[in-house]
C-alpha cells in the first residue's frame, strides 16, 4: 500500500421494513426510531467485527500504521458506495460479489454489479471462499 494511501472500510445498510413502516402503517415515529437504532447498531457491530479482523491479520503495529477510517452509511449499497468512492476520491474499490440468485452463469451480483457500473475507478472484485466459476474453458 502505498505510504500516502487511506484505507476505507465501508459498510452501507439499509433498515428492513422502513420504508413499510413510514408509508403504509399508522407506526409511531419513537417505535420506528428505536428500530432504526436497533438496525444500525447491528450494522455498526458488523463494521467493527471487520476492523478486529484486519487488526489480527496486521497485528497491532500494522494495523495502526494502516490506520483504517471507517464508514457506516445509511441507504442503499447500490447508491451510496459509489458516492462515497466519488466524494473520497478513491483510486481503487476492493468489493465482495454474491450471486444469491442461483442463476447459472450469474458471476456478479446484482448490487455489486450496479454499483460497477457507477465507479469511474478501478474495482477487484472478490469472490466468496468456495465460489466455482461457471466458465469453462474449452
Amino acid at each position: 500500500m502505498n505510504e500516502d494511501a487511506t484505507l476505507h472500510l465501508v459498510h452501507a445498510w439499509e433498515a428492513y421494513a422502513e420504508l413499510s413502516m413510514r408509508v403504509v402503517s399508522d407506526v409511531p415515529d419513537e417505535r420506528i426510531a428505536a428500530h432504526l437504532q436497533t438496525q444500525q447498531i447491528r450494522h455498526e457491530s458488523g463494521l467493527n467485527a471487520l476492523g478486529e479482523a484486519l487488526k489480527e491479520v496486521l497485528g497491532a503495529e500494522g494495523y495502526v500504521h494502516v490506520s483504517p477510517r471507517f464508514h457506516l452509511l445509511k441507504g442503499s449499497p447500490r447508491k451510496v458506495i459509489a458516492e462515497l468512492a466519488a466524494e473520497l476520491p478513491a483510486d481503487l474499490v476492493v468489493m465482495g460479489t454474491v450471486a444469491r440468485t442461483g442463476v447459472p452463469g450469474l458471476i456478479i451480483g446484482n448490487t455489486a454489479q450496479i454499483i460497477l457500473n457507477q465507479l469511474s475507478c478501478s474495482v477487484l472484485a472478490i469472490k466468496p471462499p468456495g465460489f466455482q466459476t461457471p466458465v469453462r474453458l474449452d
